[in-house]
């Protein structure tokens, strides 16, 4: 009975390395963010030249520009949400990334050691992402009556808060790591 606990036991282990393919689709997933932001950059830019054209297709352009942009930041932040997760599941799951951690020169950021470290960095990110589509959909709507724009500024108070409780927890967590190591 050992021997065959032994080889389930190890059955079960070795399932952890399917986490692989969530790692492999999530960084091809933000590869292919990566690709659609830059081309809606690309697509603004070129268009850019036709818009001096004519002062009305200046004035469309320039509303579609902004949109156009702030879509290539969603999907830029969507990309890192998905790079941060897809590397955090590598480090839990399957191995420590020797490169990432003799690399003095480079931003910690993507190095994770613990299920917390991966949410809370997932979250803050998911946030950001939140306030750009926010952001998005405030610059397109139209503005007719004074309950939408007080629904607007309902939402710049509550984005506000938002950012202003993420920089508390970050500094919670900046105080009780340096309390940790001293």
């Amino acid at each position: 009975m050992n021997k065959l606990e032994q080889i389930f036991e190890r059955l079960i282990w070795e399932s952890r390395l399917m986490v692989i393919l969530a790692v492999l689709a999530s960084i091809f997933a933000a590869l292919v963010l990566t690709i659609m932001g830059s081309y809606d950059i690309l697509m603004v830019f070129l268009e850019l030249f036709h818009a001096f054209s004519d002062k009305e297709i200046y004035e469309q352009f320039h509303k579609d520009a902004v949109i156009h942009i702030i879509s290539a930041i969603d999907a830029y932040l969507i990309a890192t949400v998905l790079l941060i997760f897809g590397i955090g599941l590598y480090e839990l799951f399957v191995s420590k990334i020797d490169h990432a951690e003799k690399d003095t020169k480079s931003s910690r950021v993507l190095i994770i050691h613990s299920l917390d470290q991966l949410k809370d960095k997932l979250a803050k990110v998911i946030v950001m992402v939140l306030i750009v589509t926010f952001f998005k959909y405030a610059v397109s709507f139209k503005y007719e009556d004074i309950l939408s724009l007080f629904y607007l500024s309902v939402g710049i108070i509550l984005i506000a808060l938002a950012i202003f409780f993420l920089a508390k927890s970050h500094e919670k967590h900046k105080l009780e790591t340096n309390h940790e190591e001293h």
